[in-house]
């Protein structure tokens, strides 16, 4: 699925509810507290942090899928077009970092 189609997908959905979309100040909240429980995914998994026995297993793959819904609202309560933001970006880290890393071994 392309970002363009997400995107649309995303706006379908809300556009089914009153309420429509959050303001913008919510949204940012909301995306916020989704990085927070993606860092306590990453940090029961990765860190020192083990999880509880009484805690559920909770999942990064769903984690970052919630930080890319909110993204997506963001985007579409916003008229922006994450498509071409996003070509936009990789244009600018092709730019300014493309001599940043050290290349692996046969790639030009």
């Amino acid at each position: 699925m392309e970002i363009k189609e997400m995107q649309q997908e995303v706006d379908n959905w809300i556009s089914r509810f009153e309420e429509g979309y959050w303001q913008p100040l919510v949204m940012l909240a909301r995306m916020t507290e989704e990085v927070g429980e993606l860092a306590r995914e990453i940090n029961h998994s990765f860190g020192q942090k083990p999880k509880k026995s009484s805690e559920e297993e909770g999942s990064i793959a769903l984690e970052l899928a919630d930080i890319l819904f909110i993204i997506l609202c963001f985007a579409n309560s916003m008229k922006i077009d994450l498509d071409e933001a996003f070509k936009e970006t990789m244009e600018k880290y092709r730019k300014r970092d493309s001599m940043r890393w050290t290349p692996k071994r046969g790639n030009a």
